[in-house]
């Protein structure tokens, strides 16, 4: 088939287009140094506070409230770490770095493992009364910190526990409400049929959980593990009720005991120990980020 093209008369130009003028807003470059321009400001406003503790960590005692908003210390001032590392009392920070692990890591083990194995209960077993359960368990998330410490202190002192890690501990062993309700959404996502397949290969109910269940649940449980860590190594009432001596004093104790309001205190000392003690929470979120952000998503294996 020929083709037909129009051409302009002998002697006249090819009529002009004439496009309209296209704001600078809609420009894809523009919209990107727009977008990156306002996150990297709002970025800086919720990291002053860390970047403003981080500097003034190496500020000398008398720039600390002299040069307030500054980041950058004009005079580089490291000795502040050695002085807080040195503790008081004879106990160095290394004593409550240590007991800060050693809490954080259990209690994050015995809270994320049992809220594991509950939340399967909900979510695959059928038992009798078990949405009444389930409410009663939602129902704990409404109650604070506070009303529960009264009776736990009384129970604890008949059983001469205090002043040891035992009450701190032993409460997580039942889970965590919160983890157990973010957990059941994800096994909801994972197909029954896996169960069905796996009985018939003759598999119990402890059996599809630990080979079905639970390498299905990697990053709700990584989730759950990160917010268990960062909880319990920011807590600091519990430990406060629960712990009277310094040996077995956290670094929030630890922190808190630093100031002396009676008469001097180093600030710098606390702000470098303040800016240690962040060091594992940024650690543990760099290393497990990815984790995080599909165990939040709770998208799991879809059949």
């Amino acid at each position: 088939m020929a083709r037909i093209e129009a051409k302009a008369p002998a002697g006249l130009s090819a009529p002009r287009v004439i496009r309209p003028a296209v704001p600078w807003y809609q420009h894809q470059l523009a919209r990107s140094v727009f977008y990156h321009a306002v996150v990297g400001v709002t970025c800086f406003f919720m990291l002053y506070p860390i970047l403003w503790l981080v500097g003034s960590s190496f500020k000398p005692p008398d720039e600390i409230w002299t040069n307030q908003t500054a980041i950058i210390p004009k005079d580089f001032y490291p000795q502040n770490y050695p002085n807080g590392w040195a503790g008081f009392g004879g106990i160095s920070f290394a004593t409550f770095y240590r007991n800060s692990l050693f809490y954080a890591t259990f209690g994050t083990i015995l809270s994320v493992s049992a809220s594991a194995v509950v939340a399967y209960g909900f979510a695959r077993l059928r038992f009798r009364g078990r949405r009444i359960w389930f409410a009663i368990m939602l129902v704990t998330l409404m109650l604070p910190t506070q009303v529960q410490i009264i009776p736990q202190y009384i129970v604890f002192k008949q059983l001469g526990w205090l002043n040891t890690f035992y009450p701190l501990l032993l409460p997580r062993i039942g889970g965590s409400a919160f983890f157990i309700f973010m957990i059941i959404q994800f096994i909801r996502s994972i197909p029954v049929d896996l169960d069905e397949a796996a009985m018939i290969d003759g598999a119990n109910k402890f059996g599809i959980f630990l080979r079905v269940i639970l390498p299905q649940l990697t990053p709700a449980i990584i989730t759950a593990a990160i917010f268990s860590f960062y909880w319990t190594w920011d807590e600091f009432l519990v430990p406060l009720i629960y712990l009277n001596s310094p040996e077995l004093y956290l670094v929030s104790l630890a922190l808190r005991t630093f100031s002396d309001p009676s008469g001097q205190t180093d600030w710098g000392a606390i702000f470098a120990m303040s800016a240690l003690s962040l060091l594992p929470v940024f650690v543990i979120f760099i290393s497990f980020q990815r984790y995080l952000v599909e165990g939040i998503s709770t998208t799991g294996l879809k059949g």
